[in-house]
């Protein structure tokens, strides 16, 4: 199962390498010659990344770039983020109000 993604099983595909020589014609020569073809095999970018399952364990799965950019795969958070003074101060005045208007509502509902 090596290159191959575990996600959605990209693997290998195969095509043409194609050799060509001379100056092409908007440069001024008299045009590119296709000198060989042969077959070639197109990898895809695989990343070896810490997961998070489902189950909440971590697993290093192989997958590739369009499913980490795509968010196929949620990658495990090492640590969390530091939070600023001001956010934890701007959240405790955000629930305040909240429960201020709650309570407000509450009182306009009994009336």
């Amino acid at each position: 199962m090596s290159r191959v993604c575990e996600i959605c099983g990209k693997g290998r595909t195969i095509g043409n390498s194609v050799e060509t020589r001379g100056k092409a014609k908007y440069l001024g020569g008299v045009g590119t010659k296709i000198t060989g073809i042969t077959r070639r095999q197109f990898l895809p970018n695989l990343q070896n990344v810490k997961a998070s399952m489902p189950n909440g364990e971590t697993k290093t799965v192989k997958v590739c770039v369009q499913c980490i950019r795509s968010g196929a795969v949620k990658k495990q958070v090492k640590n969390t983020p530091f939070k600023l003074i001001r956010d934890l101060a701007s959240t405790a005045a955000s629930t305040t109000k909240n429960t201020k208007t709650t309570n407000t509502k509450k009182k306009l509902k009994a009336v």
